[in-house]
C-alpha cells in the first residue's frame, strides 16, 4: 500500500500483521492478530505506536471483531450488542491519541447502520489506511514549501512511516523535502524512554540515506544553538480547537528552546489528529505510564528500588509557541481558533468541489 519500504501494518484479509516496533531496529518481525483484544493489547504494549498508526490498527481490530462474530453465528446479529466489547477494549486501549477515539467513531456509524457489518468494516479499513498514506504525501509536500535551501532540521520521538500508515507526518515533511534538495542534515533526539528517536527515526533515515545524527535530550538546546537549526519538525498525538498540541513528552521543552534561539517549530498531522471538541490542550488527557519504563531497564534497576518517579507519555504545547502545523488540507500559521476554523472550512469545501 505505501511508496515506502516500511510497513507498520499488513492486512491479510483475515488478520492483521504489526510491525514489532519494540525489537527495531535489531530486529524486523511482524505479529499477527485476529481478534480486538489482540490489537488492543499491540497497541497498549507498544507494538504499534504513533497516532494515525494506532487509529489504523483499531480499524483494522473492528473488521476482526466482526469477522469472528459473524464466523460463528448463523442467526441474525444485534452488531450493535456484539460489537459493543470489542469498541470497549480498543477505546481503552490508550488514552491520549485521538486518532484512536476518531477512528472507533467512525466504526460505530457502519455499525449502526447495520446490514453487511463485516465486510463493510474491513472495507473502510483498508481504505482509511489507504487515505493516511495519501495524506502524509500531502503533508509532505506542503511542509517541504516552508523549508528553505540548505536547511538543518531536528525532529522529536518518531513520527515517520512507522507512526502512520506509511511514509510518515513529520518525517513525511523530512522526506518530501529532503528530495527536493532543501534539508542538509536532519537531527534526532533519542525519546526517552522509549527510544523512539534512537530506535526507529534513524532507522528509518539510515534506510533512505537521509543525513541523520543522534543527540540526547539533554543536548537540545546545545544543537540548537551550535547547529544552525531552522525548523523543529514534529508529530503530534492530540491537537485541540485553539491550536495547543499534545505530543510526545519533551516536545513542549523544545518548543520553549526554539523561540529563545530564534528556531521554528512544525507540528505535522491529518486532520484527524485534530480534536475540535476541546478548547484547548488543558483538556486533553495526558498518559500516565508505569514509573519502571524510566526507573528500570530491561528489568536491572536504574534507580534505587525506592525511588518515586513520574512518567507522562506527553505534554502540551501552546499554540503560541508554534509556527506552523501542516495538514493534508495545507499549512495553518500561527495556530489559533480562528485559523483552524477557517482552515478546516476551506479544506472541506475544496474537497466538495
Amino acid at each position: 500500500m505505501s511508496a515506502s519500504t516500511i510497513e507498520p501494518l499488513r492486512w491479510l484479509g483475515d488478520s492483521l500483521e504489526l510491525l514489532d516496533q519494540r525489537r527495531l531496529p535489531a530486529e524486523e518481525t511482524y505479529l499477527a492478530y485476529r481478534d480486538a483484544e489482540g490489537v488492543a493489547a499491540a497497541i497498549r504494549t507498544m507494538v504499534v505506536r504513533g497516532a494515525p498508526a494506532i487509529g489504523i490498527a483499531a480499524a483494522y481490530g473492528m473488521a476482526l471483531a466482526a469477522q469472528r462474530i459473524g464466523d460463528t453465528r448463523s442467526a441474525a446479529i444485534d452488531w450493535e450488542e456484539a460489537l459493543a466489547p470489542a469498541l470497549q477494549i480498543l477505546a481503552a486501549a490508550r488514552p491520549t491519541a485521538v486518532n484512536l477515539f476518531w477512528a472507533l467513531a467512525q466504526a460505530r456509524e457502519i455499525i449502526r447502520v447495520g446490514g453487511a457489518v463485516a465486510p463493510h468494516l474491513a472495507a473502510w479499513a483498508v481504505r482509511i489506511h489507504r487515505e493516511d498514506i495519501a495524506n502524509n504525501h500531502r503533508i509532505g509536500a506542503f511542509g517541504a514549501t516552508l523549508i528553505a535551501a540548505r536547511s538543518n532540521v531536528y525532529t522529536h520521538c518518531n513520527a515517520g512511516a512507522l507512526a502512520t500508515g506509511g511514509y510518515g507526518t513529520a518525517l513525511g515533511v523530512i522526506r518530501s523535502a529532503f528530495a527536493a534538495g532543501n534539508i542538509e542534515h536532519v537531527y534526532a533526539g533519542e525519546t526517552r524512554p522509549w527510544w523512539q528517536g534512537a530506535r526507529l527515526t534513524s532507522w528509518e533515515l539510515l534506510r533512505e540515506r537521509i543525513p541523520v545524527t543522534l543527540c540526547t535530550e539533554g543536548a537540545a538546546g546545545w544543537v540548537l544553538q551550535q547547529k544552525n537549526i531552522r525548523w523543529i519538525i514534529v508529530g503530534a498525538d492530540r491537537i485541540a480547537a485553539n491550536g495547543d498540541v499534545a505530543n510526545k513528552i519533551g516536545t513542549y521543552n523544545l518548543a520553549i528552546l526554539a523561540r529563545h534561539h530564534g528556531v521554528k517549530m512544525m507540528v505535522a498531522a491529518p486532520t484527524s489528529t485534530f480534536d475540535l471538541t476541546l478548547a484547548s490542550g488543558a483538556e486533553i488527557p495526558i498518559e500516565q505510564r508505569a514509573a519502571a519504563e524510566i526507573t528500570q531497564l530491561h528489568g536491572a534497576d536504574l534507580a534505587p528500588p525506592d525511588c518515586d518517579a513520574i512518567n507522562p507519555a506527553f505534554d502540551i504545547t501552546p499554540a503560541a509557541l508554534i509556527d506552523a502545523i501542516v495538514t493534508e488540507f495545507g499549512v495553518i500559521e500561527r495556530p489559533s481558533g480562528a485559523t483552524i476554523a477557517r482552515h478546516f472550512a476551506d479544506g472541506r469545501a475544496g474537497q466538495s468541489d
